[in-house]
């Protein structure tokens, strides 16, 4: 009996998070990154902002990153990666919790991320534990039930169900919102619906969600699918 069964299941990002904040020209509170990091020069003080712009009226606002900071305490690599709008470190600041809370804004995730299942392909009817490893490639805080009802194919009360009779084991509660990396167990593996489970096991499947409407739709959407390993 097959006793090291395991998966890997994905969470990566799709798109950058909106910037929730009051824009002074008009009603709108909606903020994208314009990709543009701003950096004045006043001796050897700098100032650095991350630039945004308002997605209901194109309005540029500044997010302050550094105030007054003496050149010196900066790396050089980092100065230069700010002068040239480096895109690593325009997403770094993006998703930054800690500039969000410093700033008195805060992120909407959003259609931001996507699940992309690895599952091998295994028996269904092998008794032994299916251990899979729920990766996190960006801090997107991501509904623990709704990622089971994505990575398995399964509706919200499929999901409970198997949670509910030990199926599915977890270490988070079903209604908390998981952002790091943690590992549950499938226990049972055969008794998940084989039309929908038989589209998973031995390919690659990435599956794009949206949080806003997480509690609206019990069936996952499919966006598209590669063979395994690609």
């Amino acid at each position: 009996m097959n006793t090291d069964r395991k998966a890997l299941w994905a969470v990566r990002e799709s798109a950058l998070p909106t910037l929730i904040r009051p824009c002074p020209d008009c009603s709108g509170s909606r903020h994208r990154p314009s990709g543009k990091i701003r950096v004045n020069a006043s001796g050897k003080l700098l100032d650095v902002w991350l630039l945004l712009s308002c997605a209901g009226c194109d309005r540029t606002s500044k997010v302050p990153v550094h105030d007054r900071a003496h050149v010196s305490s900066l790396e050089p690599a980092r100065l230069v990666a700010y002068e040239n709008n480096d895109p690593a470190i325009v997403r770094e600041l993006t998703i930054s919790q800690s500039l969000a809370a410093r700033n008195g804004y805060r992120l909407d995730w959003a259609g931001t991320w996507q699940v992309v299942t690895r599952t091998p392909l295994y028996a269904l009817d092998d008794p032994a534990p299916l251990k899979v490893l729920v990766s996190f490639e960006l801090p997107a805080p991501v509904r623990v039930e709704r990622l089971l009802m994505l990575g398995l194919g399964l509706s919200r009360s499929g999901v409970r169900r198997m949670v509910g009779d030990g199926r599915i084991h977890l270490p988070l509660a079903l209604d908390a919102k998981a952002h790091r990396d943690f590992e549950l167990t499938l226990h049972d593996l055969g008794s998940v619906e084989a039309a929908k489970h038989s589209k998973l096991l031995g390919t690659e499947t990435d599956v794009r969600t949206d949080l806003s409407r997480v509690g609206l739709y019990d069936t996952p959407q499919h966006v598209s699918r590669s063979a395994a390993g690609a």
